[in-house]
């Protein structure tokens, strides 16, 4: 138990910023309260004692903000941010060295009694603010979920859903795309898939601006390079201040593009 206690503190002090010593991580984190009220419930669970179990976990409820099923299956150094709001189903499992921040639910979408009904969450998972994550598929090792998404299918190893519905970010080109856009002041994690007309044409915005961008810095370092070695180039001095020899965005003229 004490063994339990002592990685619940580290994994804390560890991946947050804010806590400055185990004595304030030990009486002011309602995460690791939850936590521990949850391994008690449960063990009651598990012994046939389901009263006791609810119980437990309904006080747990009352004290920290966070509902934990007795029957949930939680790993070790799992750190569950500020917490209020959390709710974690029945059959829902996280794995090891998950973190999940706020507002998050791990709920089900079916009613059969004794289904697997909630989502299993792998190993090193982060989990946003107030998104939900619904039904009994799994989410894969190191796998993140933006705050918000609403993840309703099985999200890979390694990638990222962001968006409602929540679609997945893994391909390099849905990569490069996030990067580009959050260069021009704004995240396209709310562009669907394909299905919204709106959205592919901003999607052809973005990726035909980065494109572009790309292509004239390229010129321009060209152009630096080759007026030193050649007479029929004009000198450095001669190219222009204003050149554009790396990439950049006008983020206000896009922002006033899309609104």
């Amino acid at each position: 138990m004490f063994q339990r206690l002592r990685e619940d503190i580290a994994c804390i002090l560890e991946r947050d910023p804010a806590a400055r010593g185990v004595w304030e991580v030990l009486t002011c984190y309602p995460g690791l309260h939850a936590l521990v009220l949850h391994r008690r419930a449960n063990w009651c669970r598990r012994h046939g004692l389901h009263w006791l179990a609810r119980f437990i976990s309904h006080l747990g409820r009352f004290l920290t903000g966070i509902e934990i099923h007795p029957g949930a299956t939680i790993g070790r150094r799992v750190f569950i941010d500020h917490g209020m709001g959390v709710v974690i189903g029945e059959t829902a499992e996280v794995g090891d060295e998950c973190t999940i921040y706020q507002g998050v639910t791990l709920g089900g979408t079916s009613l059969t009694r004794g289904a697997k009904r909630h989502p299993t969450l792998g190993r090193n998972v982060i989990v946003g603010a107030n998104s939900q994550v619904l039904g009994g598929f799994t989410v894969g090792d190191g796998a993140r979920i933006g705050s918000g998404a609403v993840v309703v299918k099985p999200v890979p190893a390694g990638a990222t859903a962001v968006g409602n519905p929540a679609r997945i970010i893994q391909s390099e080109a849905d990569a490069a795309r996030e990067v580009a856009a959050q260069r021009m002041g704004f995240s396209a994690y709310g562009l669907t898939q394909g299905d919204d007309p709106v959205a592919l044409a901003m999607k052809g915005l973005i990726d035909n601006a980065a494109g572009q961008d790309h292509q004239i810095a390229l010129l321009w370092q060209a152009i630096e390079k080759l007026s030193g070695t050649s007479r029929e180039l004009p000198s450095p001095e001669c190219v222009p201040k204003d050149a554009q020899t790396v990439e950049q965005f006008d983020a206000e003229r896009l922002n006033r593009l899309v609104k």
